[in-house]
């Protein structure tokens, strides 16, 4: 159980009910993260502002899926987890033993360069984004740019944002999401 309310378009907050109608056009349910973000329509609104402008970065979509997926085992958010773990697998259809070295935070022996990504990743997020040369470097030889760092830092940051307040209510994983858990 959450100990912050799950909102529905019905007791949502008037500045939520919107959202909260898109949400669920689009996905057919709606997510238990966007009903507790309700209880803040700013934090609804950011969420849904920064993930819109996160999909269109720098990064592919795998790659982006790779600094979510990261970023929540890191932040232990189940939620997020389970929520990308889908998203990789089923919209993506990204490598089985892609994302379960992800969610273990393993190397990912058939991708190199989503490997060197998921450890940029965790460098980015374990040293405060404190980079060594040679890891800026390693990135850089990976094929990636300083755009695309700074993209990492902006999907961490969305990421944070969902991971923390899944955390802080405790947000149960919806039935729909149960499977990628």
């Amino acid at each position: 159980m959450s100990k912050f309310q799950i909102h529905t378009i019905e007791s949502a907050p008037e500045a939520a009910q919107e959202a909260l109608k898109a949400v669920q056009q689009a996905n057919g349910f709606i997510p238990n993260l966007i009903g507790v973000l309700a209880n803040a329509p700013t934090a609804l609104e950011t969420y849904r502002t920064v993930g819109g402008i996160n999909g269109r970065n720098s990064l592919t979509a795998e790659e982006r899926e790779v600094v979510q997926i990261t970023a929540a085992v890191v932040n232990g958010c189940g939620f997020c987890v389970a929520g990308h773990t889908k998203i990789a697998l089923k919209l993506l259809k990204m490598p089985e033993e892609v994302v379960n070295a992800l969610r273990a935070t393993s190397r990912i022996d058939s991708d190199d360069k989503l490997d060197t990504l998921a450890r940029f990743t965790l460098a980015v997020m374990l040293q405060k984004a404190k980079l060594t040369e040679a890891q800026l470097n390693e990135f850089f030889a990976a094929g990636y740019n300083q755009q695309n760092a700074i993209d990492v830092i902006l999907g961490v940051s969305l990421a944070t944002l969902c991971n923390y307040v899944n955390n802080i209510a405790e947000t149960p994983i919806n039935p729909e999401l149960q499977p990628f858990a």
